[in-house]
């Protein structure tokens, strides 16, 4: 009992970071701007949580940071993609390397220090009930976090005034426009609170889930989150889901590889990527369901007329 309490407390803290990076991105892609850059403001927000952490001794600041360090860098993306009309596609990807880059030479000096972790919650009494105590009432702050935000996300895109014109300018970008709604500067809201969602599970990583800095100890989440706002069809509840899915293949493959699997651990540990590859196969053999779905406006330019 003991072994599947911790394994299911280790498939919520490997699914925190990429729900969080997801949630943030479908919010950018209801809006109809595709960012490419998540993994590049996940590392971006990992190395700064880690070394605001670092440098006070305070992991709240330290997360503090990553939010303000991935929103500074999605503002670069918007500035570019938005302000500039530069081709959104090529912007996100120039930011990933970008971030990857700049992450590694910033971090050279926090290689090897230990870092400060973040306090799991604990209640006296609640949290020393026998495996609901520990997986609902023991967890890391980021993980109610997580929950929170999908809840909210949910309920502002489809309870609230705010949600709908958001959702209406990722599906007709030119009629709200005509309608006076402000397409950029709702675009430039929802691109930084993606941005924020992304430092904030790149914080996860470094002050959580492994805290300490290692160079792109990202690994590839970034990029699975894209892939699971479709795989979601850009629905919150279907991302929360997914990322636990996705949580699960990836604390199974090292599970995997500690039993002592005669499978090769190369191939193990290629299992969430192969999965990510798999499900967006899955995806794209239901077209009807994926284009009723998709922003009809995502990664197109917009310039409002002068």
């Amino acid at each position: 009992m003991d072994i599947t309490v911790n394994i299911l407390l280790t498939i919520a803290t490997a699914a925190t970071p990429l729900l969080i990076a997801a949630i943030g991105e479908l919010v950018v892609e209801r809006s109809g701007v595709l960012n490419l850059g998540v993994e590049g403001m996940m590392i971006m927000g990992a190395v700064g949580g880690f070394g605001a952490g670092y440098l006070t001794g305070s992991p709240w600041i330290g997360l503090l940071a990553a939010i303000i360090v991935g929103a500074l860098f999605s503002l670069l993306f918007a500035v570019m993609t938005l302000s500039l009309a530069t081709n959104q596609v090529a912007t996100g990807l120039s930011l990933t390397l970008l971030g990857l880059g700049l992450s590694g030479m910033i971090g050279t000096s926090f290689v090897g220090q230990p870092g400060v972790r973040l306090p799991n919650l604990d209640i006296p009494v609640i949290s020393s009930i026998p495996v609901v105590g520990k997986l609902i009432f023991g967890q890391d702050p980021v993980f109610y976090i997580s929950i929170a935000l999908t809840a909210a996300v949910m309920w502002f895109l489809f309870r609230t005034r705010t949600g709908l014109t958001l959702r209406s300018i990722g599906d007709s970008h030119t009629s709200a426009h005509a309608l006076g709604i402000k397409v950029i500067r709702y675009r430039y809201l929802a691109v930084i609170f993606g941005g924020a969602c992304a430092g904030l599970a790149g914080g996860h990583l470094s002050l959580v889930y492994t805290p300490q800095w290692v160079e792109n100890m990202s690994a590839g989440r970034g990029w699975i989150a894209l892939a699971l706002v479709v795989f979601a069809s850009w629905r919150p509840w279907r991302v929360l889901a997914g990322a636990y899915i996705f949580g699960a293949v990836w604390i199974g493959q090292l599970h995997a590889q500690a039993f002592g699997i005669p499978v090769p651990s190369q191939f193990l540990s290629s299992l969430p990527y192969l999965a990510t590859i798999v499900v967006l196969v899955l995806i794209s053999r239901n077209k009807r369901l994926t284009m009723m779905n998709t922003p009809a406006s995502l990664g197109q330019p917009f310039v409002p007329d002068r």
